[in-house]
């Protein structure tokens, strides 16, 4: 997807870089909610769980899919729009290994 032609994949540590200089940047990435607790969610990002802070986002339900940026869901999303993200970012991976 040319979204993606601006960033490469760098290693195993999922450490996503620009191609041009300016160093590293952050990404926000999409997940399942799979657990509600407070103003926290248990996120599953294709297996790996991460709580995140659903301060930004208190009208998500379990099942929902989110946009995750530096601990926080910072949108819900779309789940076929989830679904091609995620797929995305599974075939940059595997064109680093």
């Amino acid at each position: 997807m040319a979204v993606f032609s601006a960033f490469t994949l760098h290693s195993a540590s999922d450490k996503i870089y620009r191609r041009n200089p300016g160093g590293p940047m952050c990404l926000a990435v999409p997940g399942k909610v799979v657990k509600l607790s407070g103003e926290t969610a248990e996120v599953d990002f294709g297996g790996v769980m991460r709580t995140a802070s659903i301060r930004f986002t208190p009208k998500v339900k379990a099942g929902s899919y989110v946009l995750v940026h530096a601990g926080f869901a910072i949108q819900e999303l779309d789940p076929d729009d989830a679904r091609k993200t995620l797929e995305a970012f599974r075939d940059i991976y595997a064109q680093g290994e």
